[in-house]
């Protein structure tokens, strides 16, 4: 038995649970545990807003599957880091966000930034609950800890009072145990027949892969079953690297930028296996799939979370590791032949998927501007296959989406919330966690310069990411709707930044790129830079999607 502070014993129990990362933008209601962090082994980052540190954390979670922490004070803090937590949420990545509360002699009275941070929120989280007594602080930290990466892993939010960190408690070294991730038991062998009966039976199967499979460690199993059944996969939205894009089999990411022939292959599937993903709108084209015609499985850690209002529900539904199904699918089929006609036809939907998903065909461009479909084969050439590529939100990533290929070592993090600030502080802690890896964050000029302010977090810290940032000088996608609906383009016109020069102002490396002959140069130069880099992209705002350039907008 030993005595410690309550401070003291959430940071030994993150540094026991795999928490190797804390962000933060640091405030007196917390002061106790910044202390204690470090001391148990955990590197503090303070960053230049709790948004930016929110999405730091989220992203080494999805990297790494190890939880990072993020740490705020009282309301204002949790507000600001709420942004982070949703997108935690929506990519099921383990997290961790303590907030510093009021003393509790205050609770309850409008102390200074008080609200009742489990009810408002905490709900955003998969757990939220308040430590009002530091007895009950080691099992509160299990609790918090085994809900974060039980079935499908989540953010949690524990408030702690300032008072209450203070405070000094026994405990064992038992009842300070780390908590890991409790794997399910494996999937029974007449379930994963079933499934595999389902494929092995089909004329035009499909697979559909979510982050289940990165975060199982599953990919290489996904590649040898889809091999052994010849059965093409199809990645879910914001998870290109669950399968290597430059293999035969693989057809294309779903969701926004998606090629066309995506939603008709998957729509006329006689059999889907959907395995590790929870069929969000967006990688469903608006629960359009699995269609109502085909029989389907569903292998997840939580199968039956996603069937819900109305969906049909699947042939098999199997709650199981990605991994431990896949590996025992490999097994079962390995003397399965699959029929002449699917190999055949697998080769031609491969070969329209690549003729689909092409980005620079045709004249050259000569409006202002880079072509934003050449800019990202030129960093396709350019960069290290373990690169890993961040992303914001807006139109920008449709063309990323539509033509990166992604191979076996890449590296991907997007929010699947749709947050936009995301690409920059991601990139931020990817660098951290991989320093020896080249690290680029694709943003849009609305996106980064929400978070823009990190480019100084970077250059104090050490991070070496390039960011590009593709300006059109406009929040993109919502013009787009308002043109879609016939509206008048209200407040989705912004005016110029300098972004090249804000890089310069906070230490990183900044550049303008205004044709499409400059860019690998300067791509080039930003990459081999030993600090942050920043490339200024020059954008015709009349480049809409990879499928739509607006020729009846002017190009300025």
């Amino acid at each position: 038995m030993a005595k410690r502070s309550v401070a003291q014993l959430i940071a030994e129990a993150l540094a026991r649970s795999g928490v190797q990362w804390a962000f933060t933008v640091p405030g007196e209601s917390f002061l106790g545990l910044l202390e204690a962090l470090p001391a148990a082994g955990i590197s503090v980052v303070a960053t230049r807003h709790e948004g930016g540190a929110a999405f730091m954390a989220e992203a080494v979670g999805q990297l790494t599957g190890k939880p990072a922490a993020v740490l705020g004070t009282r309301a204002v803090g949790a507000a600001n880091m709420s942004i982070g937590i949703h997108t935690a949420r929506q990519n099921s990545t383990p997290m961790v966000a303590l907030v510093g509360q009021v003393k509790r002699r205050y609770l309850g009275r409008e102390a200074f930034q008080e609200t009742d941070l489990v009810a408002s929120f905490g709900r955003l989280a998969k757990w939220a609950a308040q430590m009002d007594d530091a007895a009950d602080a080691a099992r509160m930290m299990g609790d918090a800890l085994s809900a974060m990466l039980s079935g499908r892993p989540g953010p949690v939010l524990l408030s702690v009072p300032e008072d209450v960190l203070a405070e000094t408690v026994t405990v064992g070294d038992k009842a300070m145990a780390g908590v890991a991730a409790a794997r399910p038991a494996p999937p029974e062998p007449s379930s994963v027949k079933a499934v595999v009966d389902l494929l092995a039976e089909a004329k035009r199967p499909a697979i559909l892969a979510g982050g289940g499979v990165n975060a199982a460690g599953a990919r290489d199993a996904l590649v040898r079953l889809s091999e052994q059944l010849e059965v093409p996969v199809f990645a879910a939205w914001r998870r290109p690297t669950v399968f290597p894009n430059d293999h035969a089999h693989y057809l294309g990411m779903t969701g926004y930028g998606a090629p066309a022939t995506a939603l008709p292959r998957l729509r006329e599937a006689d059999a889907l296996l959907v395995v590790g993903s929870r069929l969000s709108e967006v990688a469903t084209f608006e629960y359009r799939i699995p269609a109502r015609t085909t029989p389907w499985a569903h292998v997840d850690a939580e199968p039956g979370a996603t069937v819900v209002r109305g969906r049909r529900k699947p042939a098999v539904a199997v709650a199981a590791d990605a991994r431990d199904f896949l590996e025992a699918a490999v097994q079962m089929t390995a003397d399965y032949s699959a029929p002449r006609e699917r190999v055949s036809a697998l080769a031609l939907d491969h070969q329209a998927y690549l003729d689909a998903s092409t980005l620079d065909e045709g004249a050259e461009w000569r409006g202002p501007g880079v072509h934003p479909g050449r800019a990202i084969t030129t960093l396709q050439k350019v960069l290290a296959p373990d690169a890993i590529l961040t992303t914001d939100a807006g139109n920008f990533a449709l063309w990323p989406a539509r033509g990166f290929r992604f191979g076996r070592q890449s590296g991907f993090l997007g929010p699947t919330s749709g947050a936009m600030g995301y690409g920059l502080p991601a990139a931020i802690a990817a660098s951290l966690c991989e320093p020896d890896r080249q690290v680029v964050a694709l943003c849009g000029d609305g996106g980064v310069a929400m978070t823009m302010n990190e480019l100084e977090t970077a250059v104090r810290v050490g991070a070496k990411p390039t960011v590009l940032v593709f300006d059109n000088r406009r929040y993109g996608t919502i013009a787009m709707h308002q043109e879609n609906e016939g509206r008048a383009r209200t407040a989705t016109e912004l005016g110029s930044i300098d972004f090249a020069a804000v890089a310069r102002a906070c230490g990183a490396q900044g550049g303008r790129v205004a044709r499409d002959v400059e860019f690998e140069p300067a791509l080039r130069d930003a990459l081999a830079a030993d600090r942050p880099a920043l490339l200024h992209i020059e954008m015709d705002p009349r480049w809409v999607s990879p499928d739509r350039f607006d020729s009846s907008k002017a190009g300025t």
